[in-house]
């Protein structure tokens, strides 16, 4: 999900590249966390969700302004909901003051995934980079 129809574009070409038939998989123009709400009253279910939010954005085409550190709980929460059972969330960001708010999500196991993410170019400037692998209890 993007509001950029460039950056989905992208997303469709890497997932041909990579061997995955574009009808196995789904891509939206929309804006990510009003989409979120609105899907709160049943929606499709996922087995992945990878969320990787700006640290910030105050687009045209959305109401309101992205803050990845204000707003994280709420994406994680609400997109944690369409995960079918057993499914996984992934939450990155390239915020270098990112901190997950453990507490508020405590109905997810979570696990710290960022050392594992880091490309090896960057792996001098860890904090360039974090990354969570979530999951429902």
């Amino acid at each position: 999900m993007d509001l950029s129809n460039t950056y989905l574009d992208w997303a469709h070409e890497n997932l041909l590249l990579n061997g995955f038939r574009s009808n196995q998989h789904e891509l939206y123009r929309d804006d990510c966390l009003e989409w979120l709400m609105d899907q709160e009253s049943g929606g499709p279910r996922f087995d992945l969700i990878f969320v990787d939010p700006p640290t910030f954005s105050n687009s045209k085409r959305m109401e309101g302004v992205l803050d990845v550190q204000r707003d994280h709980v709420g994406m994680i929460t609400r997109a944690g909901k369409l995960l079918r059972p057993g499914g996984r969330l992934v939450f990155s960001t390239n915020y270098t003051r990112f901190k997950l708010d453990t507490a508020a999500l405590s109905n997810f196991s979570i696990e710290d995934i960022g050392p594992a993410t880091i490309p090896k170019d960057f792996e001098r400037h860890a904090r360039i980079h974090s990354a969570f692998s979530l999951r429902f209890h």
